[in-house]
This record gives structure tokens, sequence and C-alpha cells, in this order.
């Protein structure tokens, strides 16, 4: 009988939500759990513990809860990267492609220097198109990405391989097959 949980073992997942035939991948309900939520963070960072890490940069909006959880654990500032119009000073965008069409977001032109090391982190890396973006913005400012650091992979959507063929080292929690 197995009694130590793991990551995985915190997700819920709701059967066609948000359209029928997704099996959605709740991290809600890891987030609720005081032990899954601290795990999660804490392997989240574990591969670049050590490493010199300037800045997390949160994709909204799950992003957000835990790439604060792992700036705060790293002693580094965090920044969001939103969705566009919703940050309040000068922003640089970048557009992508979605399965039903195209979304922009947006970081503040100023979040990032030159040179300064960032680590992307997300909830869910699915076709890897959000997470391209984010990688163009802080490039665009002159970042060097470290890694992408996600819970979830969907292998089955090209995500990693996406990223990967970037030039970026990706790491993901667990995987889930399927859509």
């Amino acid at each position: 009988m197995k009694t130590d949980k793991d990551v995985k073992d915190y997700i819920r997942t709701i059967v066609d939500f948000p359209h029928e035939g997704i099996l959605f991948r709740d991290v809600t309900t890891l987030f609720a759990d005081p032990r899954g939520f601290r795990m999660a963070v804490d392997r989240m960072l574990h591969p670049y513990a050590g490493q010199r890490i300037d800045k997390v940069a949160g994709l909204e909006a799950r992003g957000f809860i835990l790439g604060g959880a792992v700036a705060h654990q790293l002693g580094c500032g965090f920044v969001p990267v939103r969705k566009k119009g919703k940050l309040p000073a000068a922003t640089i965008s970048e557009s992508y492609t979605l399965e039903y069409g195209e979304a922009v977001i947006e970081v503040h032109d100023d979040a990032i220097q030159a040179g300064e090391t960032v680590l992307i982190v997300d909830d869910l890396l699915a076709t890897g198109g959000t997470a391209e973006a984010g990688i163009k913005l802080v490039e665009r400012l002159g970042g060097e990405i470290l890694g992408c650091a996600f819970i979830i992979d969907l292998p089955d959507l090209g995500g990693r391989k996406r990223l990967e063929a970037m030039g970026m080292d990706v790491h993901a929690l667990c995987a889930f097959e399927g859509l």
C-alpha cells in the first residue's frame, strides 16, 4: 500500500473541461494542500539550487502562484508575465498561437536587466506556445534563461520538444498522457 503521496497524487482530473474530450489537470487541489504545495515548490527549484538566479518569471496565471513561491525560496525577484493590458507601466509584448486563435502576453520593459539569469515557471506545459512567448520576452530584455520549470508536462502535445529545440532546459514534476 502506497503511503507517501507524490505531486501527481495531489492533482485532480476533471473530465470534459473546458470542452468535451479534454481531461483538465487541476492543480488547485495541489495548491490547497500545504504538504503538496511545499513539495511541488521544493521539487521545482531543486534542479536549479546553487545556481545564480536573479529573477523568476511566472506565466499568467498559475505561474504567478508557483513563481512567487519559488522566487521566495530562492531569494530572488519575481516578474509577472501577464495577458495584454494587465500591467500598469510600459511593456513589451509577444503574440503566440493557441489552438483556437492568438493571444498576447506582456512584461514590463524594465522588469529584467541585460545579463540577469531567469527561470521561467508555470503549472502546465502543453504545446509550449505561452512558454515560448515568455522566453522571447525575457530574451528581448537581455535576460538569460536558465531553464523552464513546470508541474505538469503533457508530452503528447509537444511542448517539451518545442522548448528543447530552442535550447531550453525543461524540468517537469510529472507527466500525463493524452490531452
